[in-house]
């Protein structure tokens, strides 16, 4: 196995960026934050880039927090939200701002913030076997990287309180059922399917899906009549670009469209 923390593959429109910390559950150390960063940037700077799968090497998708590291410092009193500010946060934000759809596929246990930074993905396919573990209680600590934020939006203020609190795992399939993420696959075809994701929006109006995630991100903080003039004025920007009028040209000559992804 490449001993780099982070794999990343270039396909035909994507990348797959994969943690690559196999014997520790592709759990998080400085240095893995650090490549992770820098591979996230790179795809957003490549034009060619249109939608980005996240995965994890080994038996696992991320343990979170690799304590190991953290003990390995020395330090009884670290100052967690120093590492929270200068990693975590900084990952989720970049996760969320990215010019083209992420896909995640959880294979194995996603913990702790690895079960949250799959959260912060788009989509999030998990294979049958994965569990999702708000590990945080266990330690006697609060759910990061987003997660006080995400889990009662998607799940439920009563169903976010027990994960949070419990630090019960969630299987994919329950997690599935509960809608706090997309969808529960057969674990030997969990690359498959989400590689079949990223071509999907590879080949989409890239534009376009990035205006629809903007938008549904703004719903969660916007009243009625602001959304309403947020949907007006985007679909004003996405109705000049050319993407749309190549959709409507595809459709009117009933063949498949060649979307460039970008507004102009």
């Amino acid at each position: 196995m490449d001993e780099s923390p982070i794999l990343v593959d270039q396909r035909a429109g994507y990348r797959v960026v994969t943690l690559n910390r196999p014997q520790r559950l592709n759990a998080f150390t400085e240095a893995m934050h650090r490549a992770l960063m820098a591979a996230l940037v790179e795809a957003e700077a490549d034009t060619n880039c249109r939608a980005l799968l996240l995965t994890g090497a080994g038996r696992g998708f991320c343990a979170g927090q690799d304590l190991a590291d953290r003990i390995a410092s020395g330090d009884t009193k670290p100052d967690l939200g120093h590492t929270i500010g200068t990693f975590y946060n900084p990952l989720v934000r970049k996760l969320r701002g990215l010019p083209f759809p992420v896909v995640a596929a959880v294979n194995g246990v996603a913990a702790g913030a690895g079960a949250n930074i799959a959260l912060a993905c788009d989509i999030v396919l998990a294979g049958r076997g994965a569990n999702f573990v708000q590990a945080f209680a266990k330690i006697g600590l609060v759910p990061d990287s987003g997660g006080t934020w995400f889990l009662p939006r998607l799940v439920g203020a009563a169903r976010a309180r027990g994960l949070a609190l419990l630090a019960e795992p969630l299987s994919a399939e329950k997690a599935e059922s509960w809608g706090l993420i997309w969808k529960a696959v057969d674990d030997d075809k969990l690359l498959s399917e989400a590689e079949k994701l990223c071509a999907q929006f590879a080949a989409g109006p890239t534009y376009g899906l990035t205006q629809i995630r903007r938008a549904l991100d703004a719903a969660e903080s916007n009243t009625l009549d602001a959304q309403l003039d947020l949907e007006r004025d985007t679909q004003r920007a996405c109705g000049a670009s050319p993407d749309y009028a190549e959709g409507v040209r595809a459709f009117m000559e009933k063949r498949p469209p060649n979307f460039i992804g970008r507004p102009e």
